[in-house]
């Protein structure tokens, strides 16, 4: 497939090209225009629906900004007020006539004319948006998106000392690789008491974060926030019962090569007892990885890695550094985590994150580059709807390419036995992450079908989950405290409820991308471009399809998936 990174901001035609978003009277015309505006044929439907894409493309893009800059510096202010601003005083005012635009469209005698084959699934979220919709839920809505950012500022500003320097906690994490086992349980124990430190800010966040998105649901007419949420997010293609059969495929096939993983570890490290500040370490005599020192450096070698894989992913990264679209280094009062925000009216996405020289930053570089790379694919879509993409086939995206990019990672690692420490750590992970995420959806299917719970049900219940899934290697003991709250440093519960299902349903479809390469290198590359080229045009089995998988987390796969990656490693 051919591809050009070589992005240009769409036109503007409808709105003036020195229109800012300063204030909600500034952009209220256009969406009255829209309102107001006679469509009397279908090509006055799709020169109207460009004009509207061409609006949610701008406002879009500023609301992106706002939280970028905030997320980069939660120590200004003045980034939080802006931030806040749109939330709560321009969000609210679009949303009415959002609905009215929709139904405006829905009513339309000459929406029967637009191609079934390419408008389908727009129509079809369209239709749902107008089925949630309540003038009611606007103000909760818009609570929500300022809480659910104060999660960052909190996390944000936690710092712990090691041999007297300050660090942010994930440049601690570091120090959880050294030889030294003291140093690592000093610091693990550090990292966890400073998250104790606002464990109750945070379970007082949680509790209202649940108590008003409990609210949002109720006011649209479901029995709890999950069953509103499953609709939100577009969850056309499998249910509540379809996670529930993943939760229990994960604790029957993968849970027993988890132990596998531990126990080989434990071995490694000569250890009659694994503790959890033994996971990232590596046997005396042996360098932790350093695949960089710098982010100069990452992002150069990122570069040359994706270009080797295929210049068109090179490119793509290449033209973000250009236009400063990248910020790779954890600091003080930067929020904590990685994205890569895709940016409606510009093209090129920003990458957001926070590396501090580990094997785990190379991950998250490659894995946000795969999704850099989807909003690359799909900026030439002719509307800005259809851009958004079921998180399902992102995150194959973003997966899919940890594992393709593996196959040039000495760039990363020109020594031989790094090379093969950091692949082996690779695909620990890729099996390792599969019992967090169903322990961090099964909790949340829990916590909004009663939400009403007290903040020791909510532990107990955690703590119940956890042990279901937790592997039989490593020691806890003597731990509790920090387990108990162990799910506070999950971003997603608190910033975007629910997301997270989709890590396990796509590392399997990333797996399954990874088994195409492995038999035909270009043909499973021209795969994944063509998918990810449709952004949300298709549906999601579909779109699985165009990638030459089958959308599929049955147990029976799972295992399949699982017995391939047992054998992949075997062979490093």
């Amino acid at each position: 497939m051919n591809a050009s990174a070589d992005i240009k901001k769409i036109e503007r035609h409808f709105l003036p090209k020195d229109l800012l978003v300063d204030k909600w009277e500034t952009i209220e015309p256009y969406f009255k225009e829209l309102l107001e505006r006679k469509i009397q044929s279908k090509k006055n439907l799709e020169k109207w629906l460009t004009d509207m894409s061409e609006l949610e493309a701008v406002i879009s893009e500023d609301s992106c900004w706002r939280q970028i800059k905030m997320t980069c510096d939660t120590t200004d202010k003045s980034l939080e007020e802006a931030f806040n601003f749109f939330c709560m005083q321009i969000q609210p005012m679009i949303q009415p006539y959002a609905d009215a635009l929709n139904k405006k469209l829905i009513n339309s005698p000459f929406t029967k004319e637009l191609e079934p084959e390419k408008y389908f699934t727009y129509l079809r979220s369209v239709k749902k948006s107008i089925e949630l919709f309540r003038e009611e839920n606007i103000q909760l809505q818009s609570e929500l998106a300022v809480m659910q950012q104060q999660y960052g500022v909190i996390t944000g500003s936690m710092l712990i000392e090691v041999n007297g320097v300050e660090y942010t906690l994930q440049q601690a994490a570091k120090f959880l690789e050294s030889h030294d086992r003291d140093l690592r349980e000093e610091v693990y124990r550090k990292i966890n008491d400073r998250r104790l430190e606002d464990k109750d800010a945070l379970n007082d966040m949680y509790t209202q974060l649940i108590q008003k998105r409990h609210q949002v649901a109720v006011n649209a007419g479901f029995e709890n926030y999950r069953d509103y949420r499953f609709k939100e997010l577009g969850r056309f293609d499998y249910t509540k019962e379809d996670c529930f059969k993943f939760h229990e495929a994960v604790r029957r096939h993968v849970l027993p090569l988890v132990n596998k993983i531990y126990q080989k570890k434990k071995e490694k490290l000569k250890l009659d007892d694994l503790r959890p500040w033994d996971v990232e370490a590596e046997p005396e005599g042996t360098q932790p990885l350093t695949p960089f020192t710098t982010s100069d450096e990452l992002i150069n070698k990122s570069i040359a890695c994706f270009t080797q894989l295929r210049p068109f992913f090179g490119d793509c990264l290449k033209q973000m550094d250009t236009m400063k679209h990248l910020d790779l280094e954890s600091r003080k009062g930067k929020a904590p985590g990685g994205y890569n925000c895709p940016l409606a009216e510009s093209g090129a996405p920003f990458i957001f994150m926070n590396a501090a020289g580990q094997m785990h930053d190379v991950t998250t570089m490659v894995h946000e580059g795969g999704h850099a790379v989807q909003s690359f694919l799909t900026h030439n879509l002719e509307l800005s709807a259809f851009k958004e993409y079921p998180m399902e086939i992102a995150e194959v995206a973003s997966m899919a390419m940890e594992l393709f990019s593996m196959d040039h990672w000495e760039v990363f690692f020109e020594n031989k036995e790094d090379l093969q420490r950091a692949k082996e750590h690779q695909l620990e992970r890729t099996i390792t992450i599969f019992p967090w995420i169903a322990i961090i959806d099964k909790f949340q299917h829990w916590v909004y079908e009663n939400p009403n719970h007290s903040v020791e049900e909510r532990n107990n219940k955690w703590m119940e989950i956890l042990k279901e899934f937790s592997d039989d290697v490593i020691n806890y003991s003597g731990l509790e405290k920090y387990m108990e709250n162990a799910w506070q440093r999950q971003l997603h519960l608190f910033e975007v409820p629910f997301y997270y299902i989709e890590y396990g349903i796509a590392q399997l479809g990333a797996i399954g991308m990874w088994m195409q390469y492995k038999k035909d290198p270009e043909k499973a590359l021209d795969n994944y471009m063509n998918a990810l080229a449709l952004g949300g045009t298709k549906t999601l089995p579909q779109l699985y399809e165009a990638a030459g998988l089958k959308f599929d987390f049955s147990p029976g796969n799972i295992k399949t998936l699982m017995d391939f990656v047992s054998e992949e490693m075997e062979k490093i």
